[in-house]
């Protein structure tokens, strides 16, 4: 039987900086009643994305999407911590993690770019790396199926009310 070689996403998982922001987003949202950062919703972040890329053509590379959906909130308890934006929070804390995990500088610059402006509206419609990442992540909260939908500060525009992906 062949041995599967490890991925860089699998590199990524294993990670002792991610594992940690992990944990730490953990703790931080212990109590919380709204959605959370961990890693169901990083996953349906990354699936969501795969999906939005095959649908729409544009290409890009599975392990990028995966990179920047996995890594896209990890520093949500420093925003909680210190009030910094999460992206940025974020930002700051991939490099280390894509060097480590075998993602060169321009692959690298690519994902923390998404990263950077996964909150930013003005790229929802970009068919890059960045506007997948924007989608996929609106895309990815079940506010229909949500205890909390009522008190949530989330706008009605901007909630999932039905099921796309």
């Amino acid at each position: 039987m062949k041995e599967r070689q490890e991925s860089r996403i699998d590199r990524i998982l294993q990670h002792e900086l991610f594992r940690y922001h992990l944990e730490e987003n953990r703790k931080a949202e212990a109590e919380r009643v709204f959605c959370h950062h961990d890693m169901n919703h990083f996953l349906d972040v990354a699936r969501i994305g795969t999906i939005l890329d095959l649908e729409q053509e544009l290409g890009l590379n599975r392990e990028w999407i995966y990179a920047a959906a996995l890594l896209h909130d990890l520093g949500k308890h420093i925003q909680y911590e210190s009030g910094q934006p999460h992206e940025l929070a974020s930002a700051e804390i991939a490099p280390k993690i894509l060097a480590d995990c075998g993602f060169g500088a321009e692959e690298a610059d690519l994902i923390v770019d998404a990263i950077c402006n996964h909150r930013n509206a003005a790229i929802a419609e970009s068919p890059d790396l960045r506007g997948v990442l924007y989608r996929a992540d609106k895309a990815s909260r079940a506010c229909f199926a949500c205890a909390a939908e009522q008190d949530c500060n989330w706008k009605g525009e901007k909630k999932n009310l039905t099921i796309k992906y």
